[in-house]
């Protein structure tokens, strides 16, 4: 018997009069973050809420037209409609405020924020982790600050897999398309006609279409090459997010990088400053080159234009994080581009390529292509200024330009709905107040059974949740239901309150999931303690091409399956947003021990925390610098340069050293109060040490002082008066580059080594310039304390020689120094190309030491 053909009809409500600005809150990605818009829609119809996967755009078309009617006639709906709408419009027309309009200008600044992923929302699937998190929470952040800012990505209609582990732990890739209709965007017009892009590639042009996201007060402009110009092939290119091979890999970049810089001119739109997250847009670079040429500016001065008013973000220090192509595959995919666009393949080569290899590295064109460079902790800051220091070969790691800005979370995304409303009625002030850490000693003053009842509320939310994602899983793969009963024994029982540890997050093997197994035995015996019982939750997604990830997944889910262990751990599948929410609200301690020092930064413990649990985590990323010794518990990295195998077996006896003896007595330490306070004064501090220090709003605010406002006045500084200076400042380094290699300094006779405290020491240098004159130039001496050895430890002083006569086609430099320590103190003297216009006073990458 033939099977029939089956049609599908989606027969979609009228909204009706009243509730028509429910299409607008649907449209508006402030939904993502602001827990009343979501229970309006959920409140209408909650089955369909959660069966829709929170997303409004979907809900308003399959919602049933009674549902929507008898809304439109509950007055206790309707009040909770306008007390929404109202806030909403309060919000969207609030002006920013003097600390942003204080350092940039809305009439002349804007922000242009490019990235390959956005996590706002788990309705909006085009993230796949940390990366795009960190990007949704940086474009909210900006919106709340009112920030001139726009922000460009890709429109993926797949975006990244969904996740589904077998009966025998395998994890199974699967991809769904999206329609554009059911997503919170909408094409782009201009002067009535839908906005399309063109980017050249290989014997053919691609098109993308431009679609526009509501992101609060900010815009974010997405690129879909799903067009009917494009072939089948072109079509797929935004297809899925970090799928397909290296072709596929760097189309996406031109398009992106191009495209997304195409986008903003053809809206008339012209940032003052650019912000590249991750080396994924870096070929932004070469289009904003490619407008200057066409400007008649030559290519070295539109380099040092485009640099000027350029960041460039590197999130992270493992070498696979890099997106690394062929010389090649670079010449065949940008052929066709630099031919039209004038642009020479070896000196765009040359950005890339490391050492004069044959490679071309995405983060090394970054890196040239700006001039202000930031890590996103300070410990990856210092990681990324050894990794990346081939920039500049001469100049010592710890000085050359790369920074570092430690990441922030989006309080009102991550912070459950429950502590916001406690925080309105203890501090009604609070969202004001994310970056001022004295204010945030009010957690104290929070009675702490009113506090642990918070708590333990959001892990009974967590806990049912749970039970009833492994419910479905179980379902689907044929396991029994006693089994799912014998899994989630712990957690349906509250009255237990059952210490939970939680793990999620990408699978990746530097991030150790597997590490707490080293020592089964033990864990055993914590773990199943009928007294102090503890339930350890994974959940996280390996890359599809990523087997020793995959295969972490599998050692979890044997291990939770074994019968002394099954209700001790559990594996969840298909981690996202939503899941976090539970998670992040629920667990009482957060567990990251990445390899150090592997971990750039590392979020999600600054998600957990903002709802009370604690920490215990590798001193790597940001918990480096969050740690306090109050705030939750650290596990000290051991020296790099040992075995692997023996670190990891320090470092797992550790972590069970601090869950024995540390955080199972302290949790279970509950007298007579039904509650262990000494865990609530833990709780409490990581609360209000860690929620002022590591949000998003802090983060954004540093970007705006020390990148955005200064590149900014950069850029325009070097494109001003036709980019005259743009092109002295070009011409000057050609000068330098090839001058360098002949130029030398020396000592001129000997320099004092003991002088009494009120005595100066006189130093005097000579050095051959090689055609370069004393202005181009700059002498130094560094003196440091304690011969330290280093050349820029704490304490540095610095003292500059002047020139003092030119010798027989020597200059000499010299200056007379007070010793700035008492005691014994290290004198180096050095010298660096100089010149005024220098965004960074050691960008050149050139230095000679005596």
């Amino acid at each position: 018997m033939s099977k029939a053909t089956e049609f599908r009809l989606e027969a979609r409500p009228r909204i009706p009069e009243g509730l028509e600005r429910l299409e607008e809150l649907a449209n508006d990605l402030f939904y993502s973050w602001d827990h009343g818009v979501r229970n309006l829609f959920a409140r209408i119809d909650p089955v369909l809420w959660q069966r829709v996967e929170h997303n409004p755009k979907l809900f308003l078309r399959r919602v049933a037209q009674e549902r929507l009617d008898d809304a439109a006639q509950d007055r206790a709906f309707l009040a909770e409609y306008r007390q929404v709408l109202s806030s909403y419009d309060v919000y969207v027309e609030s002006e920013p405020g003097p600390e942003v309009t204080e350092i940039l200008d809305p009439t002349r600044d804007l922000v242009a924020y490019f990235c390959a992923e956005f996590g706002f929302h788990e309705s909006f699937p085009i993230y796949s982790g940390g990366l795009g998190i960190l990007a949704g929470d940086h474009c909210k952040a900006a919106s709340d600050l009112g920030l001139p800012f726009v922000a460009v990505g890709l429109l993926y209609q797949q975006g990244y897999f969904i996740q589904t582990i077998d009966a025998q732990g395998h994890q199974i890739a699967r991809y769904k398309s999206h329609s554009s209709d059911e997503l919170p965007i909408s094409p782009v017009e201009v002067n009535g006609e839908l906005l399309k892009v063109s980017v050249p590639f290989p014997g053919r042009t691609v098109t993308a279409r431009v679609w526009e996201a509501r992101v609060g007060h900010i815009r974010l402009y997405l690129l879909d090459s799903h067009t009917p110009e494009n072939n089948d092939e072109d079509q797929n290119l935004t297809l899925q997010l970090y799928g397909g091979d290296e072709s596929t890999r760097i189309s996406q970049e031109m398009l992106l990088g191009i495209g997304g810089t195409r986008v903003l001119e053809a809206l008339g739109l012209q940032p003052s400053a650019w912000h590249i997250n991750e080396g994924h847009a870096a070929f932004q670079i070469l289009e904003r080159c490619r407008q200057l040429l066409q400007q008649g500016i030559e290519f070295a001065a539109a380099l040092e234009a485009v640099a000027a008013s350029t960041l460039f973000t590197t999130h992270t220090p493992v070498p696979a994080g890099h997106d690394i192509f062929s010389r090649e595959l670079v010449q065949h995919a940008l052929g066709t581009y630099l031919e039209e666009s004038g642009l020479d393949m070896n000196k765009v080569f040359a950005l890339g390529s490391r050492d004069g290899g044959h490679n071309f590295n995405m983060t090394s064109l970054g890196l040239r292509g700006s001039r202000f460079h930031n890590g996103v902790s300070r410990i990856h800051g210092g990681v990324a200024s050894q990794m990346e220091g081939y920039v500049w070969p001469q100049v010592p790691p710890n000085e050359n330009p790369i920074g570092h800005i430690t990441n922030g979370v989006h309080v009102p995304t991550f912070l459950a709905p429950e502590w916001a409303s406690l925080f309105d009625i203890q501090a009604p002030t609070w969202k004001s107040e994310l970056r001022n850490p004295e204010f945030w000693n009010f957690v104290d003053h929070i009675p702490d059974y009113h506090y642990w009842s918070v708590h333990k509320a959001l892990k009974q939310q967590m806990g049912e949740f749970v039970v009833e994602q492994l419910a479905r899983q179980h379902e689907r793969n044929g396991t029994g239901h006693s089994v799912t009963e014998r899994m989630t024994r712990q957690l349906v029982s509250p009255e237990k309150d059952t210490l939970v540890i939680g793990f999620a997050r990408r699978f990746a093997t530097y991030k150790r999931a597997t590490l707490i197994f080293s020592d089964l035995e033990r864990l055993e015996r914590l773990l199943t303690d009928p007294d102090h019982p503890v339930v350890l939750i994974f959940a996280g997604k390996a890359h599809p091409k990523d087997n020793p990830g995959q295969q972490l997944i599998k050692v979890i889910h044997d291990l939770s399956m074994r019968p002394a262990l099954m209700g001790h751990i559990i594996l969840l599948e298909d981690y996202d947003q939503a899941m976090a929410r539970y998670l992040l609200a629920g667990v009482d301690v957060w567990l990251n021990n990445p390899e150090y020092p592997k971990e750039a930064s590392g979020t999600s413990g600054e998600k957990a925390a903002l709802n009370g649990a604690l920490n215990l985590s590798v001193l790597d990323g940001w918990w480096g610098e969050g740690y306090d010794g109050t705030n939750g518990w650290a596990i000290t990295p051991r020296d790099t340069g040992l075995d692997p195998e023996f670190r990891n077996e320090e470092e797992a006896r550790d972590l069970l050293d601090l869950l024995e003896f540390e955080i199972i007595p302290l949790y279970y330490d509950r007298a007579s109060q039904g509650y262990s306070k000494g865990w609530v004064a833990r709780s409490k501090a990581s609360m209000k040490t860690i929620t002022p220090r590591f949000n998003s709003q802090r983060m954004v605010m540093d970007y705006v002082e020390n990148y955005y406002e200064p590149a900014s006045a950069q850029g325009r500084r070097l494109l001003a008066d036709g980019a005259s200076t743009a092109r002295e400042l070009a011409e000057w380094k050609a000068r330098v580059r090839e001058a360098w290699p002949g130029v030398s300094i020396s000592v001129v006779g000997c320099v004092e080594c003991r002088c009494a405290y009120d005595e100066t020491v006189e130093l005097r240098v000579e050095a051959v310039l090689n055609g370069l004159t004393a202005e181009d130039v700059r002498v130094e001496c560094l003196v440091t304390p304690e011969c330290t050895g280093s050349h820029d430890a704490p304490g540095t002083d610095r003292f500059l020689l002047t020139m003092e006569s030119v010798q027989d086609g020597k200059t000499v430099f010299a200056t007379r120094v007070p010793p700035p320590y008492p005691g014994l103190q290290t004198l180096r003297l050095r010298m660096y190309p100089y010149h005024p216009a220098l965004t960074h006073l050691l960008e050149m990458g050139s230095m000679l030491w005596v």
